[in-house]
């Protein structure tokens, strides 16, 4: 099925430093070593983390990183009232050819376009640049910023409460606003299984229940965004349900009749890039008990 493959290829950003997992650095550095060389690397993307704990990532990661070859891809959080020592210290980082690990990315939360646009003034050569916007009130005034500036929007879709979840049509109006712009994005938080569903919100005993957004949901209505589809049938897509109404082949894929075809799909992830997930082995395995991964 390489249309399920093209959707998901680089899709999960491991983020197991934050919570609900909130592991310590050395576990996550391990477990992120262990998906590298796993048979669902393909899925896998960057190894997410403040820009503070860089110095401790390294003692970490020795003994775990590429020796020649390609390296570790990082995604650093900044703040906006440190960006320049934060910029400067992943330059630093990143001056030791030898770690083996290499900072491309960074992410920052914003709510107004002048820490846009110095954000974007600092960056280095070639880093790319998420900016974490608020769904509600419309960010479409950020996301012209974000657009004029040259960077990348940022969303969050859960959180470890309920009234951290994000309703769908405020989801759908963001998406409509990245593709409107032809700003990239990327997803945070509370996309841990495929399909929309009630989860728990935590890895507690007991742990409260909220209905979550399913990844296949969100970045197969990005794609349907981009090729046109209204709002209100984006919303039925975030709101699916139904597993099965997700059907992939080597051709595309079909929801409910509308179909995207593989090219359409490869067009559209390189506008929606990622999601952080606090786990990969969630996102793996429920593809795998529905059959759909070996």
């Amino acid at each position: 099925m390489s249309a399920l493959r093209t959707l998901l290829t680089g899709l999960v950003d491991y983020a197991g430093l934050f919570p609900p997992a909130e592991l310590q650095m050395a576990p996550a550095v391990e477990k992120y070593a262990s998906y590298k060389k796993g048979p669902h690397a393909w899925m896998l993307g960057r190894f997410i983390l403040p820009v503070s704990r860089l110095g401790e990532f390294q003692g970490a990661a020795q003994a775990h990183l590429p020796k020649g070859g390609e390296p570790w891809w990082l995604a650093a959080l900044v703040n906006a009232s440190s960006l320049r020592a934060d910029i400067t210290a992943a330059g630093d980082f990143n001056e030791r050819l030898d770690i083996g690990a290499v900072v491309d990315t960074f992410e920052l939360k914003a709510g107004d376009a002048a820490t846009i646009r110095e954000a974007a003034k600092m960056m280095p050569r070639g880093a790319a640049l998420y900016v974490e916007v608020p769904l509600d009130p419309d960010p479409a005034p950020l996301l012209d910023a974000i657009a004029e500036a040259g960077v990348r929007a940022k969303v969050r879709t859960g959180g470890i409460t309920a009234d951290a979840i994000p309703a769908s049509p405020l989801v759908a109006r963001f998406l409509s606003g990245c593709a409107e712009r032809g700003v990239v994005f990327k997803c945070t938080a509370g996309l841990h299984h495929p399909i929309r569903a009630s989860y728990p919100l935590t890895y507690a005993a007991n742990a409260p229940v909220g209905t979550m957004h399913g990844y296949l949901n969100v970045f197969t209505a990005s794609a349907f965004v981009l090729h046109g589809m209204p709002d209100a049938e984006v919303v039925q897509v975030l709101d699916e349900t139904d597993l099965a109404s997700f059907q992939f082949n080597d051709r595309g894929l079909t929801w409910r009749g509308h179909t995207l075809h593989a090219d359409q799909l490869g067009a559209a992830r390189a506008y929606a890039t990622a999601f952080g997930s606090c786990s990969f082995d969630e996102p793996v395995g429920d593809l795998q008990t529905a059959g759909l991964l070996r």
